[in-house]
């Protein structure tokens, strides 16, 4: 049987880091409008293969270390949440440039400029981890974000219908609109479960 190890803050928050870091930014260049979309996406997805493949190196380390009282179970949830909204960031990336999108609408900027603010909100809970206090802020400014993202998308998609866009641009926006705020609702997901951390180790 393997020994167990000590309890180690500071290698569970590289664990995650590994697949947190190359959340911030990528939403943003995507819907700039100086930023050829498949170039964008080229990057977006060598940043994906820095934490993903058949098996992240931030869940085989993981597997190979015992931490207690950080839950292993625990770390694999962090982890697969953030994977998480890498996938619907790459979603997005993709949907860009197979609806041949070449100029992001206002909302669109706005939505990406939310999901980089929650990336990175995120980023820094996951950097403050250690002794699981001062969490609850970040938190609340996640939950704020998805709030607002929420209001954002229901009148951008309400707005689709109502100032007579074109039918095939109805259909490639609220896609797009959808895919975004998807992303924001998993980042608030990733954020209530580091509140359940806090609350049962704090």
């Amino acid at each position: 049987m393997q020994e167990a190890r000590a309890w180690r803050p500071g290698k569970v928050c590289r664990l995650v880091w590994k697949v947190a870091t190359p959340l911030g930014g990528c939403p943003g260049a995507l819907v700039s409008t100086d930023s050829p979309r498949r170039a964008v996406l080229r990057s977006l997805r060598r940043r994906r293969r820095q934490c993903s493949g058949r098996r992240p190196p931030a869940r085989v380390d993981a597997e190979q270390t015992f931490v207690t009282p950080f839950d292993r179970e625990e770390i694999h949830a962090l982890i697969a949440g953030l994977d998480d909204i890498l996938d619907l960031i790459e979603e997005v990336a993709d949907t860009f440039v197979l609806y041949r999108i070449e100029s992001p609408t206002k909302t669109s900027v706005k939505q990406a400029a939310l999901v980089v603010q929650a990336c990175e909100t995120l980023h820094t809970a996951l950097t403050n981890l250690r002794g699981f206090k001062d969490l609850d802020k970040y938190i609340v400014e996640v939950h704020r974000i998805e709030n607002e993202g929420d209001k954002l998308s229901r009148s951008a998609i309400a707005g689709l219908f109502d100032d007579g866009t074109k039918t095939i641009d109805v259909l490639k926006w609220k896609d797009v609109y959808a895919l975004l705020e998807d992303t924001i609702d998993k980042c608030e997901d990733v954020a209530d479960l580091i509140e359940r951390i806090v609350v049962k180790h704090a």
